[in-house]
C-alpha cells in the first residue's frame, strides 16, 4: 500500500491541489452531461448514461471529501456519506430494493447544503459559490414533498443547475 501511495503524484494528495479540483470539475461536468442524457433518452443508452453519471458523481464526492477535509473533517465526511447514500438510492429504488421511497435528490439537497457551508467557511473558494450551493440544496429539498416538487417543476431545477453548474465551472478552471 505504501508503495502505491508513493507512486501517486504528490499534487493529488494535497487537499488544496488545483489538479484535484480540476479533476473533480471534469467529473462534475461529466455528471451533468450524462445525467442530462439519462433524463431524456430511454433504453440502453439512457441506462448507460445514468450509470456513468452515478459513477462520476461518486468520483466528485470523493474528490470533494479530500478538498474540503481541511475545512472540517467531520462535515466533509458527513457530506460524502450523504452523497454516497444518494448515489446508491437511485439504482436501488429503480429495482424496488429500498424500503422507503425517497427521491435521491433529497440526499443531494443535504449534500449541497453541507458543501455550501464548507465553501463559505473555506478560504480557497469564493463565498458566493457556497451561497449558490446552499440555495441549490434548498431547491433539492423540495423533493421531500412530491406534490410541492411537481407544482414547482421545472423551475425548481434552476437553482440546483445554477449552483452546481457554477461550482463545476469554478473547479474545472481552478488555478
Amino acid at each position: 500500500m505504501a508503495t502505491l501511495l508513493k507512486s501517486v503524484p504528490r499534487l493529488l494528495l494535497c487537499s488544496y491541489s488545483p489538479l484535484m479540483a480540476r479533476i473533480a470539475g471534469i467529473f462534475y461536468l461529466l455528471t451533468f452531461l450524462t445525467g442530462g442524457v439519462a433524463l431524456f433518452v430511454r433504453g440502453r443508452l439512457g441506462l448507460l448514461a445514468g450509470l456513468v453519471a452515478g459513477v462520476s458523481y461518486i468520483a466528485v464526492t470523493l474528490f470533494f471529501y479530500y478538498i474540503f477535509k481541511p475545512v472540517s473533517r467531520r462535515l466533509s465526511l458527513l457530506a460524502a456519506f450523504i452523497s454516497l447514500v444518494g448515489c446508491a438510492m437511485g439504482p436501488l429504488s429503480r429495482f424496488h430494493l429500498v424500503p422507503v421511497h425517497i427521491n435521491s435528490l433529497v440526499f443531494f439537497g443535504f449534500y449541497c447544503l453541507l458543501i455550501g457551508y464548507l465553501i463559505i467557511r473555506s478560504t480557497f473558494l469564493p463565498r458566493i459559490l457556497g451561497v449558490l450551493m446552499v440555495i441549490a440544496g434548498v431547491s433539492w429539498l423540495t423533493f421531500l414533498s412530491p406534490t410541492l416538487a411537481n407544482h414547482l417543476s421545472p423551475y425548481i431545477f434552476a437553482p440546483g443547475i445554477l449552483g452546481e453548474g457554477a461550482l463545476t465551472l469554478c473547479c474545472s478552471r481552478w488555478e
